[in-house]
């Protein structure tokens, strides 16, 4: 068996600041069995507004977030999912919301642009959200063999949308970080507000669903915005149990994937092979 870890932050404005924690947990989870690690979403960055992701933007492939990961990456032999940099495109005044995954000798080797943003108005709520005005949607799914299995990269708002995970489970994912080995990955900034109603039950219907593991990382607490996020980081296996949970302030959690039972569950509960949608020929 493999084993994961994720990391839950408070992060704020101070980049420097965001990183030395990072810094410090990484160096707790080297000294553990873990072979991968995920961030949060905006692990290094929560800015007072939105516009500020544009002033600190990246060229793919330099600036001093990635150069830190890369360099930790390095220096800890972790595999690191970077929940999301800032990263520049060629459009002005827009950024992509980016997910790195740095293997163990500090290389990037998958990229993946978030796909759905968060343009909404909360119910009952003065909240709302604009992720379009400086983000760019992804286009592309991203899955990548990694030492704990087959991962499926996801963020955030992207839970709510299940045909995402279904194409995810097509590429043979095991593990979906928000990995038959499946996993999906899954950084994320969950509100407050919808993420003590839906966020345990979306997390587990994706993996109950796609009968793969799903890890999150998330942000909790009061960010300089305003804004208050959830927290709740978990690992879940295929069967929806959690197997490790931090629900509030930072830190981190780990958890063993286990291939066995993972293959086991596909074998004798086949829901994958079943699927039948009208219409399709």
């Amino acid at each position: 068996m493999s084993s994961v870890a994720s990391i839950q932050l408070s992060s704020g404005p101070n980049i420097r600041a965001n990183l030395l924690e990072v810094s410090k947990y990484l160096e707790e989870i080297s000294k553990t069995q873990s072979k991968l690690v995920v961030l949060p979403e905006n692990f290094a960055l929560m800015p007072e507004d939105d516009l500020s992701f544009l002033d600190n933007a990246e060229d793919i492939g330099s600036g001093p977030i990635q150069e830190f990961i890369s360099e930790s990456a390095k220096k800890y032999k972790l595999w690191i999912i970077a929940g999301t940099i800032p990263i520049k495109t060629n459009t002005p005044k827009k950024v992509t919301s980016t997910t790195l995954v740095y293997n163990n000798a500090g290389e990037v080797v998958s990229r993946y642009d978030k796909i759905h943003l968060f343009d909404v108005e909360l119910p009952n709520s003065n909240e709302s959200y604009n992720e379009s005005e400086v983000f760019q949607p992804g286009k592309e799914l991203k899955v990548i063999e990694t030492p704990v299995g087959i991962v499926g990269l996801a963020i955030c708002y992207d839970l709510r949308f299940p045909e995402l995970f279904r194409l995810l489970h097509a590429s043979k994912v095991e593990i979906i970080v928000l990995y038959t080995r499946p996993l999906i990955v899954l950084p994320a900034a969950f509100t407050e507000q919808t993420g003590k109603v839906h966020w345990e039950t979306l997390v587990k219907a994706r993996a109950i669903e796609n009968l793969c593991y799903m890890i999150t990382s998330c942000q909790d607490g009061y960010h300089i915005s305003g804004r208050r996020t959830h927290g709740d980081s978990m690992i879940v296996n295929p069967w929806g149990q959690i197997m490790s949970r931090i629900t509030s302030g930072s830190g981190f959690i780990e958890s063993e994937i286990n291939h066995k039972q993972l293959k086991s569950i596909r074998e004798k509960f086949p829901v994958l092979e079943h699927i039948n949608l009208i219409g399709d020929k």
